[in-house]
């Protein structure tokens, strides 16, 4: 009975260390928002950069995990390139030695006070108040470590459970027991804080705990490697890319272990300081020797994967520079504004073709598209509020703000995407189906639309005026027609799927006039085609 009471107590205090470190992570990403991403989005061509990115985010957030997870969505969604992921993989292993460090010098004494600290903080009123529940888990986190350390306790009476722990084992059935539960629980922190508390207890010696956290490292990884399948090439190759490293570092200190693993502690350190010396010595020394071979390391995945191609093309982002005059600037952004109407165009037509064929690879790919241009979106922004403040003469200032006006418009017509490629997501959740008359209703819009949009593209590449008033008043009348045929068949209770894509129509309006919006201040010749929104 009393050895069930310490299972539990254990197995208790232990879920209890999970749920905190799963909250502190998601606590620092939500106060974090989108500059977590961002972060991650910028780590440049340079992989040290990458690195010591990786690293930092994963020092705090605690979760090499989450860190690699994001990365991978990032470069699926083309907003991170497959070179650039590598170096923040590398430092998310060194980021995630953080707890060990602090829970093998006993800052974990702490705890309580940041428990407090974090609660009253979370009821006041003040502007620090988002950052009492990060605080309370933070505490939360270390409270739980020294709840295991009291729970395991009793298990010092029992020597031949310790015999087992502390007597050495054979490293290589260490590392698969690492490898298994890091799997299992999903966090290498946790294994590594659990080896820690074991080895201050007594109940662990340094000998078999060193291959325990290094079999955590490759653990760590099934998080990327499940959260790939159905992604792209590059995707892949960065899940696979994290789960090779891993592994070779693993290997690389592999012969280390097993000619002097009785001689680990060779400095005479408190065995739990030395464990955590080890863990973060490991993961820096294996990330850095990558971080040297990491041509010869990206050739290898490529020759394992393939080379792969990206789905779609990217768009070149906006970059100031110094020596960059406004004539320059002026020049870059007119190029690019065609390419973004094209980018658009495309997104588009997969979005409605979505509708109309009801298939999923359709659907994803339109939904990736979406998701980078949004990326696109955010990155002018950023580029306009920055450039804005640099430039000083008044008509160079007035030619900006309108340039800014028309990818202002440009934006406006990937919202209103967005808001029919949400209306396809809610006819797939609720399971509607869309009958023949409305696809064709679809169809004929969808081919009008497409229309208007090659028209304006066609003026954009050849720098004509554009000449869109029929196209314009075609679009219009199927839109009049679809509008009027749809009223009958609401009235219809089996109709659910003309419920379902009444805003179908509604967003179609809006984006054929802000398509003709952005026609009006791109031409200097006045554009027909109908009433505009403003």
């Amino acid at each position: 009975m009393e050895n069930l009471q310490i299972i539990m107590a254990g197995a208790t205090a232990v879920i209890l260390f999970i749920f905190g470190l799963e909250h502190f992570s998601r606590e620092i990403e939500s106060i974090s928002g989108e500059k977590f991403r961002k972060s991650l989005a910028h780590a440049t061509r340079y992989p040290v950069v990458g690195l010591l990115i990786g690293a930092v985010v994963t020092a705090l957030i605690q979760s090499s995990s989450a860190t690699s997870v994001i990365t991978i969505s990032l470069v699926n969604a083309g907003v991170l390139s497959f070179t650039s992921s590598v170096g923040i993989i590398f430092g998310s292993n060194i980021g995630t030695t953080v707890t060990a460090q602090l829970v093998a010098f006993k800052l974990t004494a702490f705890a309580p006070l940041l428990i407090i600290l974090g609660f009253l903080l979370s009821l006041s009123r003040t502007r620090f108040s988002i950052f009492g529940k990060t605080i309370f888990y933070f505490g939360f986190v270390f409270f739980s470590l020294n709840l295991i350390a009291s729970s395991l306790a009793p298990l010092q009476e029992y020597p031949q459970f310790t015999r087992i722990l502390t007597q050495p084992q054979n490293p290589f059935v260490a590392i698969l027991a690492g490898l298994a539960f890091t799997a299992v629980v999903q966090s290498s922190s946790v294994t590594t804080g659990l080896a820690i508390i074991f080895i201050q207890q007594g109940l662990l010696s340094l000998e078999n705990a060193v291959p325990l956290i290094m079999g955590a490292n490759i653990g760590t990884t099934a998080t990327a490697l499940i959260a790939v399948f159905g992604m792209d090439i590059s995707a892949k190759k960065t899940a696979f890319s994290h789960f090779l490293f891993n592994v070779g570092g693993v290997l690389m200190f592999l012969p280390v272990i097993l000619l002097f693993g009785d001689r680990l502690n060779v400095f005479g350190f408190p065995p739990a300081i030395a464990l955590a010396t080890i863990h973060l010595v490991f993961n820096v020394v294996a990330g850095l020797v990558f971080l040297l071979l990491i041509g010869p390391f990206v050739r290898v995945v490529d020759w394992f994967l393939g080379e792969g191609k990206m789905d779609f093309e990217r768009i070149d982002l906006p970059v100031i520079r110094d020596e960059q005059s406004f004539a320059d600037i002026q020049a870059n952004l007119t190029a690019q504004r065609g390419k973004l109407l094209s980018f658009l165009q495309e997104n588009y037509n997969l979005v409605t073709l979505s509708i109309e064929t009801n298939y999923r690879g359709i659907h994803d790919a339109a939904e990736k598209r979406i998701e980078y241009f949004a990326f696109v979106k955010r990155e002018y922004m950023h580029y306009f509020s920055r450039i804005l403040v640099r430039v000083t003469d008044e008509q160079e200032t007035l030619e900006l703000v309108r340039m800014i006006n028309q990818y202002d418009y440009l934006f406006q017509v990937h919202d209103s995407i967005v808001d029919l490629f949400n209306a396809r997501r809610v006819m797939s959740e609720h399971y509607i189906e869309v009958r023949s008359d409305i696809l064709l209703m679809i169809r004929e819009i969808s081919s009008e639309t497409l229309v208007l949009f090659e028209a304006i593209a066609k003026a954009e590449s050849t720098g004509t005026p554009p000449e869109i008033a029929r196209e314009a008043k075609d679009l219009q009348r199927h839109l009049d027609d679809a509008n009027r045929d749809l009223l009958k068949l609401l009235s219809d209770p089996n109709r659910r799927d003309a419920g379902a894509l009444a805003n179908f129509f509604t967003y179609s309006q809006r984006l054929r006039d802000k398509l003709l919006n952005y026609t009006r201040i791109t031409s200097t010749q006045p554009v027909s085609g109908g009433p505009t929104e403003t």
